[in-house]
């Protein structure tokens, strides 16, 4: 994909939702830290409806550390994998407390030194919390970005230096979310919805044409 295509891909996801944020529900870095731990093979909404009551009773690293493994795990109980969560904040707000005064630290290294956070959950941190243009790659910004030609890669590390590299300085803040977004509600894994698809012109997704005729399927058993 060449530089024009790119820029107006980024223009237009920028003028459909200038001020793109997060779908997790959050009211401080660590929340944050902690919604997007939770999260892992999991879906925002569950997250979200979990976490109202757990941070308003455990909203800081001391008060979660407080409240002890087994209570957390109970607290998240509708979230998968909640107990190697549990085990792994836990833990985390003991480091926080220990290493970091009970402050999220604004470094990716620093981050990925948490017990349970790796790239992603630090990328995420780092632009959603501390306006940093890391971008972080899940299955839906690696589907999108493969799809479309922005920045193809045999895995998520191919892809984010890719993006790091292709996308234009002046859209890399939002990269992230507006290119999650798009995954998640257009360019869907099963069905993308290529025929109303605001990004259909610019789109090197060869078989998009075909997603357009009515019965068409077989392109998408192949994916």
């Amino acid at each position: 994909m060449n530089a024009g295509k790119r820029r107006r891909i980024f223009e237009r996801l920028r003028a459909a939702n200038p001020n793109p944020r997060t779908e997790l529900e959050y009211g401080s870095p660590f929340q944050l830290l902690v919604s997007v731990v939770l999260s892992a093979q999991a879906t925002d909404r569950s997250v979200n409806l979990a976490t109202p009551a757990l941070f308003r009773d455990a909203g800081t690293p001391q008060e979660m550390l407080a409240l002890g493994e087994d209570h957390l795990a109970q607290a998240i109980r509708t979230i998968g994998l909640y107990r190697s969560k549990a085990r792994h904040l836990i833990q985390t707000c003991r480091a926080l407390i220990e290493r970091h005064g009970g402050e999220v630290p604004a470094s990716r290294e620093a981050l990925q030194a948490l017990p349970g956070v790796g790239r992603k959950t630090a990328n995420v941190v780092l632009n959603t919390a501390f306006g940093q243009p890391a971008i972080a790659v899940d299955t839906h910004i690696f589907r999108v970005c493969n799809r479309t030609g922005i920045a193809p890669g045999r895995n998520v590390r191919e892809v984010e230096e890719g993006l790091m590299k292709f996308v234009p300085e002046e859209f890399r803040l939002n990269a992230h979310h507006w290119l999650i977004l798009h995954g998640r509600h257009v360019c869907k894994a099963r069905k993308p919805e290529c025929p109303s698809c605001m990004l259909r012109e610019p789109c090197e997704y060869r078989s998009k044409r075909r997603d357009a005729e009515p019965g068409s399927g077989k392109a998408a058993a192949r994916r």
